[in-house]
């Protein structure tokens, strides 16, 4: 394993990831760049653009994706700030997934479910929040003076 560490942030990339030729800059640098483009993938409308430009059809850049999994390591995953990108990585390993983000329509509905997750999950919080602060406020007692 390789070490960097930068600003406070130590990351350990694997071997098989490493170039020995690779300087330590270089290699924060790439894991910076890998780190954003992961995280794009969460995006299905940029999903999109990359299938109708034939981005998927290349066997490099499909290999590319493969290498990418190595992010789904908790150690790895920690630094992400948009989890659902790796389950779109995990798709993207699918041909057939693929083929199908060449359809708008397919990058519309996944794009509109994200959104209904979102909104359900955002609504569930709050309301579990509220139920919880429900319980830890004492009883309302009664304003009237005692006789």
């Amino acid at each position: 394993m390789l070490k960097i560490c930068k600003a406070h942030v130590l990351v350990i990339l694997p071997f098989s990831c490493t170039s020995s030729t690779e300087t330590e800059e270089q290699q924060r640098v790439r894991f910076q760049v890998e780190l954003e483009f992961v995280q794009c993938l969460a995006n299905p409308n940029y999903l999109n653009f990359l299938a109708q430009r034939g981005y998927f059809k290349d066997q490099n850049f499909v290999n590319y994706l493969k290498y990418l999994l190595y992010w789904k390591d908790p150690k790895y995953a920690k630094y992400l700030k948009y989890p659902q990108c790796l389950y779109m990585l995990d798709l993207l390993q699918y041909e057939h997934f693929r083929k199908e983000l060449v359809s708008s329509p397919c990058a519309k509905f996944i794009d509109d479910q994200q959104l209904l997750h979102w909104q359900h999950y955002h609504r569930r919080r709050m309301k579990l929040i509220q139920e919880q602060q429900e319980k830890m406020q004492p009883p309302a007692q009664n304003s009237k003076p005692p006789s």
